[in-house]
C-alpha cells in the first residue's frame, strides 16, 4: 500500500511515492507531458505497478486562497485521471511547494539545468510529505 503524490504541470508532471508504511515520501519520477491519454495511461500504470491505494494531487491556490486558471486546469486533469484509475484522488494545498524546492536547490548551488530536471518530482515529494504528516497529526 502506497500513496502517490502528483505535482501537475503543463510541460511536466512530478511524481512522488510514499513508503509502504505511508510515513515518508520519496521523489519518484518526472513524466514529460505528451498527450492527455498517454499521460493518464502512464499514471494508471504507476498506480497498478506499485500498489497505489490513494493519490494526492497538488492543488494550486492563489496566495489568498482563491482558485486560479491553473486550479481549474488541475480540476479538469483530476476529473480525467479519476476515469483512468480506481483509487481515490485527494487534493492538497501546494502553495509555495515549488518555491521551497527551488530555494533549497539554489542554496545547494545546483545549476538551473539540473534544477529543471528534478524540481517537479521534489515538489511532488513536498506535497505528499505534507499530506502524510497531516495524517499523523490527525488533521
Amino acid at each position: 500500500m502506497r500513496i502517490l503524490g502528483i505535482d501537475y504541470g503543463t510541460k511536466r508532471i512530478g511524481l512522488a511515492m510514499s513508503d509502504e508504511l505511508m510515513i515518508t515520501a520519496q521523489p519518484f519520477r518526472i513524466l514529460y507531458r505528451t498527450a492527455l491519454p498517454e499521460d493518464l495511461a502512464k499514471i494508471a500504470g504507476v498506480v497498478a505497478d506499485h500498489g497505489i491505494t490513494e493519490i494526492v494531487m497538488g492543488f494550486p491556490l492563489n496566495m489568498n486562497g482563491t482558485q486560479s486558471a491553473k486550479t481549474k486546469e488541475v480540476v479538469v486533469f483530476m476529473d480525467e485521471l479519476a476515469r483512468a484509475v480506481t483509487v481515490p484522488i485527494k487534493t492538497w494545498d501546494e502553495r509555495l511547494s515549488t518555491a521551497q524546492v527551488e530555494r533549497s536547490l539554489i542554496d545547494a548551488d545546483m545549476s538551473r539545468a539540473k534544477r529543471r530536471k528534478i524540481t517537479d518530482k521534489l515538489a511532488a515529494q513536498v506535497i505528499l510529505q505534507s499530506y502524510l504528516d497531516s495524517r499523523k497529526r490527525g488533521l
